[in-house]
Order: C-alpha cells, then structure tokens, then sequence
C-alpha cells in the first residue's frame, strides 16, 4: 500500500497553508504527524487522527474534546484516500465550525499530490527497472536471454526489435560533470523528445547507451541514415551548455545477442576513436572496424604470435620514432615521397629508417605479407583510450 513519508507531507503543508491562514498537520497511517507548520509536533502521535483512520470519518475537536487527548489542538481532521485506502490524515488547527468550508478543498488538494507522487514513484520506479534491464542487456550472454526476455515483457518492451548500441559520454576530464549530471540529463530529454522508441540508460555521472531502433528505413541497418541521425542531434544541442562530448555508435548484429554484440563495437569504437581522434565528437564502427575487430585478440595467444614483429619494434623504439614512421608509411601506402613529406624529413633519412626497421622486425617491408603483419601488429597492440 501506497504510504505518506515527510517529503509529501511538507509539501501538502506548504501547498494548503498558501490557500489558509491556519496551520496544517499531515498524519500517515499510523498516526504520527509527518509534517505540520508547527514544526515541534513532527514525529508525536495525533489522537484526532487515530480516531479519524479507525472509523474512516471527518473528525471534529472542540476545545473540550481537545483537553482530554494527547497531542491535539482543537481543529478539523479529514482521513486521505487513495485507491480506497485510507493512507493519511489532514488536520487543520482552529475552532471547527469556521474550518468545515475549508475541510473538503483541502482534503482534495492533499490527496491530488498523493497521486501525483504515487504516480511519479511508479515512474520513476519503472525507469530504474530499464536502466537495470538495459545495464544487464548490453553484458548479456546465452544464459541470460530466457529471463532478460521474461523481464522486457514485463517492461512492456519488445525484445524483437532490431536495435544497434551508440554510447554518449561527456569530458570525464571536466569536474564539473564528475559532480553535477545535469548536463547528461539535458543531453537525455533530447534523445527522449521526439519519441523513437530508443531505450536509454544512464551508466556513470558522465555516460549514456542509447540502444536505437537499427532499421530507419523500415528495411535494414544503414550506418549513414544514423549518421545524419547524429549530426541532427548535435545541432540540436544548445550552444550555452558547452558541453564536450564524445558519440560512438557500435554495428548492427542480428540475433538475441545482437545487442551485446553491438554495445561491445560501440564501446570500442569510442575507446579507440578517443585516443586516434580525441578532437573528435563521433566514431563510428566502420570508420574504426578493423581496429576494433582485431583489438579482441589484444592478450590472446593469436594476437600475440600475430603481432611479434611489431612486438620487437616496440621492445627496441623506446622513443617511438621507427613505429610514427612504420604508420605514416602504411598510410601512404609505401610512398616514399608522401611519406617523407608527411614526417619532414628527407627520403634519405626515411630509407635510413626503412631498412632499420626491417633489421629489427625481420620483416620484409616491400612485401605485402610482411607489411601485412606489421600492419596487424600495430592495430592490435594499439594503446586504449
């Protein structure tokens, strides 16, 4: 059964002595005044309203009445109802017969805000039930699907739904966030408003998933329709929030799993994208697929043997010079030119580094398979943001 806390009572008694000049008492169920504008009563038992909730009924005390009860003043007493159960007491202190015209106006203010808070209670209840569910969603394995699918019935959410993961994070970097999610929350409202059926949750003061409805088109996933999607909503945001803020949005995976699998990419996505590009605002999957497809064989047994020239490229360039060129080689595709440009230096000084580099790894660099392993190497032992 729904019941009355202090928070409610004050507010019935700041609302309804705004509307009387006499003090107002607010009594939960059992009794005991919760909230009252003679703040010494708070916390004793009002024997008026024990009578009131017994038998159901508007109580009136005189002042003789008044006399032989403990903690009453004489005064009107009207039992509050929600859902047909008596859930409180209103008491208003005076002489009866000049309050009984304020009686039932009073009566039904105070219990307009109990269903108010009842209702956002139930709201608010029901929000950290999906952000639950979500939160436990996104780590899902095989296991976990008969009761997450139980559980999003219960929600009211269609768990066939085909839906990709994008994650919004704000400048963890910046205190102000770190104490306050207001901003996050302004960044919410406008993902919740227009409605597009996105189940959102808010996993840390600084960061939110956003799992969306993956076929816009009606027909399939396509990354530039969501794209364009992004791009709107950051224009949307307001210019006075001065908000730094990272997007990432993981690939779309069919299946039960599918979401899992999708908030994983996304959450790759953004750690990668955020140290390749920390000046950026967006990642997206396929700017950043295959580093973050090869990232999960990072500690294993495969991208370890995979990446062991590179790996002695590391051990060996302790100022990281050789492995700034090895990229700006394998990003200009072996240009000697373009690539010495790019790093201004001589070509002299970048085939001097070349064949270094060749010396340390072993490897080939005017062969495709062994520019190859490098390549991989570098991808996958790629520091984390």
């Amino acid at each position: 059964m729904f019941q009355i806390d202090t928070q409610i009572a004050a507010k019935i008694v700041n609302r309804t002595m705004k509307i009387i000049g006499h003090n107002i008492n607010v009594m939960n169920a059992q009794a005991v005044i919760l909230g009252s504008g003679e703040v010494e009563r708070i916390g004793t038992i009002h024997e008026g309203a024990l009578l009131a909730i017994s038998q159901n009924r508007n109580v009136e005390i005189n002042q003789t009445i008044a006399s032989n009860l403990q903690g009453v003043k004489p005064g009107l007493n009207l039992p509050l109802h929600y859902q047909g159960q008596v859930v409180g007491v209103i008491g208003i202190t005076g002489e009866p017969d000049t309050l009984s015209h304020y009686g039932e106006l009073l009566k039904m203010t105070a219990e307009m805000i109990v269903e108010q808070a009842n209702l956002q209670e139930q709201l608010q209840w029901q929000n950290r039930q999906k952000e639950e569910f979500i939160a436990q969603l996104i780590h899902a394995n095989e296991q976990d699907l008969p009761s997450l699918k139980q559980w999003a019935l219960q929600l009211g959410i269609d768990f066939s739904v085909p839906r990709v993961a994008a994650i919004i994070e704000l400048d963890s970097h910046n205190p102000l966030y770190q104490q306050d999610n207001q901003a996050l929350k302004q960044v919410l409202y406008l993902l919740q408003n227009p409605v597009r059926d996105n189940l959102i949750a808010m996993t840390s003061l600084t960061q939110l998933v956003i799992l969306k409805p993956a076929f816009l088109d009606g027909k399939q996933f396509d990354p530039e329709l969501e794209n364009q999607r992004i791009n709107k909503l950051l224009k949307r945001l307001p210019a006075n929030m001065q908000l730094s803020l990272h997007i990432s949005l993981g690939h779309y995976f069919s299946g039960d799993l599918g979401i899992s699998y999708s908030y994983r990419t996304a959450k790759e996505t953004m750690d990668i994208g955020k140290k390749l590009h920390p000046q950026k605002s967006k990642y997206l999957y396929q700017d950043y697929s295959l580093q973050v497809l090869l990232s999960g064989l990072r500690h294993h047994w495969r991208g370890n043997a995979l990446a062991s020239p590179y790996m002695k490229l590391i051990e060996v360039d302790k100022n990281q010079q050789l492995q700034k060129t090895l990229a700006a080689y394998l990003e200009h595709m072996g240009d000697i030119q373009t690539c010495a440009n790019s790093l201004f230096i001589h070509r002299n000084t970048l085939r001097y580094r070349l064949d270094k580099i060749q010396t340390i790894t072993n490897i080939d660099l005017h062969s495709f398979n062994g520019l190859l392993s490098l390549y991989l190497g570098q991808l996958i032992h790629q520091p984390s943001a």
